[in-house]
């Protein structure tokens, strides 16, 4: 069993955590995004939807088992939850559904919003229950945006944060950066690495990772 449990952000909404088993979430193709290929093996692929810059569990190598639906799913001693929500504000009329996944990985419990573009009950909040590692989007336009976003941060109160689907110069969708999510908050650490060890911190804290 591993003790050690690593988190990488390949850009967008896709990251590896690394630990007992390897998770991948919402792989992409370069051509499409223009974030690198995540180039890496996995045992378990989550999908949150079936959009093009979500969804390309085919660029994944190994002999791994997809999850793309809401429900209970147990891979390799680890249960993954997915809890349905909607990718826009008026229940799924304009982009579809999306699916929150929440899991557990050596005591670590870690939430991927996916393109999360409602705001969400306190039912559904208390249905994801506590969280660790919270990875939420913040860009707007297609999801919540940085206001929804630290909101719902708040309401979840997560011990590690860590933005996504945001602009960067290397994607040309219509979204805002990072910077307008973190404006005015605290315990903000910035990171030159893609890939983190999770050591959970005393205080809530939002991570800020490089791509790649």
């Amino acid at each position: 069993m591993s003790e050690v449990v690593k988190l990488r952000w390949f850009g967008h909404a896709c990251f590896r955590i690394s630990g007992d088993i390897t998770v991948v979430i919402d792989p992409f193709h370069e051509r499409d995004v223009g974030y690198p290929t995540p180039k890496t093996r996995a045992d378990v692929v989550l999908i949150t939807h079936d959009h093009f810059d979500h969804n390309r569990a085919d660029v994944i190598e190994g002999d791994f088992r997809i999850i793309r639906t809401p429900g209970v799913h147990e891979v390799m001693g680890v249960t993954f939850r997915g809890i349905p929500s909607y990718h826009d504000s008026s229940r799924g009329r304009l982009r579809g559904e999306n699916t929150i996944y929440v899991f557990e990985m050596n005591g670590i419990k870690f939430c991927h919003l996916g393109d999360l573009g409602e705001r969400l009950s306190d039912e559904k909040i208390e249905e994801i229950g506590d969280v660790d590692v919270l990875m939420i989007p913040v860009g707007g336009h297609f999801t919540i945006g940085p206001e929804e976003a630290s909101e719902l941060v708040e309401r979840m109160s997560p011990r590690v944060t860590v933005p996504m689907h945001y602009k960067t110069p290397v994607i040309d969708f219509p979204i805002k950066p990072v910077d307008e999510f973190l404006r005015g908050k605290e315990n903000v650490r910035e990171f030159r690495e893609s890939e983190v060890e999770v050591r959970l911190p005393e205080r809530p804290e939002i991570w800020v990772l490089q791509y790649g």
